[in-house]
């Protein structure tokens, strides 16, 4: 007989409801304003207090998000606020940070029944796992989503985006794509989220690959993003993920629209190395975390543990370390051919 599923605490259309977003980069302060929009009580909690008194002075996020007018309905905390009274928590952190965060959510006072999603396009150190992988072993399977797709956060708070709400609970990821559509921004519904973080993180790698090779040619650019879907799509699938999420809006979808757009993070830290800057350089002339930047070697060493065969990941990863001159980069593209498919 089935065991019955862990439900979240979450049920809308209901008036009142309470979200909580931790992170107010962004991705964070945009998801924030959307939740906003769409009726839920939502409050934004700040890395720090000085930045928490910035964004209730201005109400706008001039660092991370400027020219967009926080609402007046958005509460503005930081964590020492708690998590006590909220019926849905999302994490808006970079994924290199969001395994102190899980540990801590406790300790902020979540509540038992309370779903948890990651926004985060990365994966987590240092064994380099998805996030809601993390979370599911945190709160059990029924209460972790993640968001995924198309989603720039000045365009998504203006004009809309294509997001996917994953969770292997259908009726969590039912509710979330509710909220999100009440708020104007079209959201499909999946119950594959490691496929669909999996997807985010190809695409997010895939963009910096051919960002570090467009001078060298097209064909190269394409050739460079095309192997990093290929070798992570390899291994999603051993992990129980299904096509339609790399092939879909949270994979190929966003990464049109990561190499099309002109202040996309990811192309442009490929640019810069293959200018020769410093990948420990590359944030600060962004002004920005790149997730990738960190996220291609967790790729790349995960790939590798799994037994799949990834020479592009891999070459990327010593690319951004410093261990490949770009030449050679762009070589070991033009030349890799692919397992039969």
């Amino acid at each position: 007989m089935p065991v019955p599923r862990a439900r979240p605490s979450l049920y809308l259309p209901l008036p009142g409801r309470r979200a909580v977003v931790i992170g107010a980069g962004s991705f964070g302060t945009a998801v924030a304003v959307l939740l906003a929009r769409g009726g839920l009580r939502t409050t934004l909690l700040a890395r720090t207090s000085e930045q928490c008194e910035r964004l209730r002075a201005d109400r706008e996020n001039a660092v991370y998000l400027p020219e967009v007018e926080l609402p007046a309905e958005l509460r503005i905390g930081t964590v020492d606020d708690g998590l006590g009274r909220a019926d849905l928590v999302l994490l808006g952190v970079p994924s290199v940070g969001l395994d102190e965060v899980i540990g801590s959510l406790h300790r902020w006072g979540l509540q038992g029944r309370t779903p948890v999603v990651s926004l985060a396009k990365g994966l987590v150190p240092p064994e380099g796992r998805a996030p809601t992988v993390l979370l599911r072993e945190a709160l059990g399977e029924g209460r972790v989503a993640c968001v995924g797709g198309p989603a720039h956060a000045r365009e998504m708070v203006s004009e809309g985006a294509g997001l996917v709400a994953a969770s292997a609970n259908e009726e969590l990821a039912a509710t979330l794509a509710d909220v999100f559509t009440k708020a104007g921004v079209v959201c499909e519904r999946s119950n594959d989220p490691v496929g669909v973080e999996l997807a985010g993180t190809a695409k997010n790698a895939a963009a910096l690959a051919a960002g570090a090779t467009e001078a060298q040619g097209m064909n190269a650019a394409g050739a460079a993003a095309g192997h990093i879907f290929a070798e992570v799509w390899r291994f999603a699938e051993l992990q129980g993920a299904r096509p339609e999420s790399m092939l879909g809006l949270a994979g190929t979808g966003d990464l049109v629209a990561t190499v099309l757009a002109p202040q996309s993070r990811n192309r442009r830290a490929g640019e810069l190395l293959a200018q020769g800057v410093p990948a420990v350089d590359i944030p600060q002339r962004i002004g920005q975390a790149v997730e990738s930047l960190r996220s291609v070697e967790l790729l790349a060493r995960a790939l590798e543990r799994a037994g799949v065969r990834a020479p592009v990941t891999g070459g990327l990863a010593r690319l951004i370390s410093g261990e490949l001159p770009l030449d050679d980069w762009v070589a070991l593209v033009r030349t890799t051919v692919p397992p039969p498919a």
